[in-house]
C-alpha cells in the first residue's frame, strides 16, 4: 500500500513539474530604479528553497539553544546508567561472597547519584561481613528517613546485625520499630524475632513465634519440633531450683515432648537436683516401660537418698529380664544393691557390668563395696582401675 502511495506521489510531482515548465507566466519586481523580471516557476522554486533553508536554520538555532540542557541531561543519564551498573555489580559481588568489592561498588553507585535505598543497605551488609562496624553504621544512617521500603530493609538489616553480635534486645527493638511502621506479619521479620527470642531466652515467646510460622507454612515440621523441644528443655532447666514451678511446667509440657528421652532426662535431673527422687524415678520408669533407653537407666541409679528400696531393685530386675546385656542397667542394679547393703548381689551385678563394658563408675562402686567389706587392698586396686579408665 505504501509503495502505491509513493508511486502516485512521484507521478503527481512529475505532472506538476511538466506543467510548471510550460507555464508562460512571469513575475515582475520593480524597485526604482531597479527592475527584475523572472519566470513564475523559478520564483516559486526559489521561494520553496528559501522556506526549506529557513526551516533548517531555525531547527539548527533551536538545537544550539537547547545544547547545554541536552548535554547536562546526557551527563545525568550517563551517570545514572553508571550508577545502576555499579549497583548491579555490588549485588553480584555480595551474593558471590566478595564483600570488599560489593562495598566499593555500592559506594561508587551512591557517589554517581544512584538514589536507590538498596545501595547503603548493600554497603552496610558487606561492611558487616567484613567486621567493619563503624562503616556499617555510617552506611545505615544514610538510609534513614527514606521511603517505607528502604526503612524496612534498614530495620531488617539492623536486626540481623544485632543478632550476629548477640544483642537480642537491640534486635527486638528494631523489629518493634518495624511493626510500628506498619509492617506486620512479615515472615522474614518473624524468623529474625525467633532468633532474638532464643538469644534472649524468652522461651514462651519462642513457642508463640513457632506457632505463627507454622500457621504461615514458613517452617517445616521437623525444624519446628526441634525448636519446641529445645524451648521446653530450657524452661525445665530454668526452674531447677523452683520445685512448684518445675512441677507445673512438667505437667504443662505437651505429651509429645514428655515422651522424648532428652526432655525426660532433663526433667529427671531437675527433680533429682531438688531431692525429689520419687518424681524423678516415676517419670523415668514410665518412659522406660514405654520405650527402652540406656541413657535414662543411668539416671535411675543416681538418686539413692532414702528412695532406693527393694521395689526399685525389683523394677530394675524386671527390666534386666528384657535387657540382660545392658551394662548400664547392671551398673544401676549394682549401685542399688550396694545402697541396700546387699553385698553379694552388688558384687555380681557390678562384675557383670564390667564384663560387658568396663567403666570407671562400676570400678568405683566396687571400690566402695570393698571398703564396706573391710578389704582396703581390693578397694585400692578397683580405684586404680577406675582412675585409669577415667584418664583413658
Amino acid at each position: 500500500m505504501k509503495f502505491l502511495v509513493w508511486l502516485l506521489g512521484l507521478f503527481s510531482l512529475a505532472v506538476a513539474l511538466k506543467l510548471a515548465a510550460h507555464n508562460p507566466g512571469y513575475l515582475l519586481l520593480v524597485y526604482s530604479p531597479y527592475r527584475i523580471e523572472i519566470s513564475l516557476t523559478l520564483f516559486l522554486l526559489t521561494l520553496l528553497a528559501l522556506f526549506v533553508l529557513g526551516y533548517f536554520a531555525v531547527r539548527l538555532a533551536l538545537s544550539a539553544i537547547r545544547l547545554p540542557s541536552y548535554v547536562r541531561q546526557f551527563r545525568i543519564e550517563r551517570a545514572r546508567s553508571k550508577g545502576r551498573s555499579a549497583m548491579m555489580e555490588a549485588l553480584d559481588a555480595f551474593f558471590e561472597g566478595r564483600y570488599a568489592m560489593a562495598e566499593k561498588a555500592a559506594v561508587r553507585a551512591m557517589d554517581l547519584g544512584e538514589s536507590s535505598g538498596l545501595n547503603p543497605v548493600i554497603a552496610a551488609r558487606a561492611a558487616h561481613e567484613l567486621h567493619e562496624f563503624d562503616r556499617r553504621d555510617a552506611y545505615l544512617a544514610t538510609a534513614e528517613n527514606r521511603s517505607a521500603g528502604v526503612s524496612t530493609m534498614r530495620l531488617m538489616a539492623q536486626a540481623k546485625f544485632n543478632l550476629d553480635q548477640h544483642q537480642p534486645q537491640a534486635a527486638l527493638q528494631s523489629l518493634k520499630e518495624l511493626r510500628e511502621s506498619g509492617v506486620k506479619g512479615h515472615v522474614g521479620a518473624l524468623h529474625l524475632e525467633l532468633r532474638a527470642q532464643q538469644q534472649a531466652r524468652n522461651w514462651d515467646a519462642v513457642l508463640e513465634i513457632v506457632d505463627q510460622l507454622k500457621k504461615r507454612s514458613a517452617m517445616d515440621e521437623a525444624a519446628a519440633a526441634q525448636i519446641r523441644q529445645q524451648a521446653w528443655l530450657e524452661k525445665i532447666r530454668a526452674h531447677t531450683l523452683d520445685a512448684p514451678a518445675l512441677l507445673t511446667i512438667w505437667k504443662s509440657t505437651p505429651s509429645e515432648f514428655r515422651k522424648r528421652p532428652k526432655v525426660v532426662a532433663a526433667a529427671a535431673r531437675a527433680f533429682i537436683h531438688q531431692g525429689d527422687c520419687h518424681s524423678a524415678k516415676q517419670i523415668i520408669t514410665d518412659k522406660l516401660n514405654a520405650e527402652w533407653n540406656s541413657d535414662l537407666i543411668m539416671l535411675y541409679g543416681e538418686c539413692l537418698t532414702g528412695e532406693a528400696g527393694k521395689n526399685h531393685i525389683e523394677q530394675a530386675e524386671r527390666w534386666l529380664k528384657q535387657h540382660p546385656d545392658d551394662a548400664g542397667l547392671l551398673l544401676v542394679l549394682g549401685k542399688l544393691c550396694l545402697h541396700q547393703e546387699l553385698w553379694s548381689k552388688a558384687q555380681n551385678y557390678l562384675d557383670a557390668s564390667n564384663s560387658i563394658a568396663p567403666s570407671s563408675a562400676a570400678y568405683t562402686a566396687l571400690g566402695h563395696l570393698s571398703e564396706k567389706l573391710q578389704q582396703p587392698n581390693e578397694a585400692f586396686k578397683y580405684f586404680q582401675k577406675a582412675m585409669a579408665l577415667a584418664q583413658g
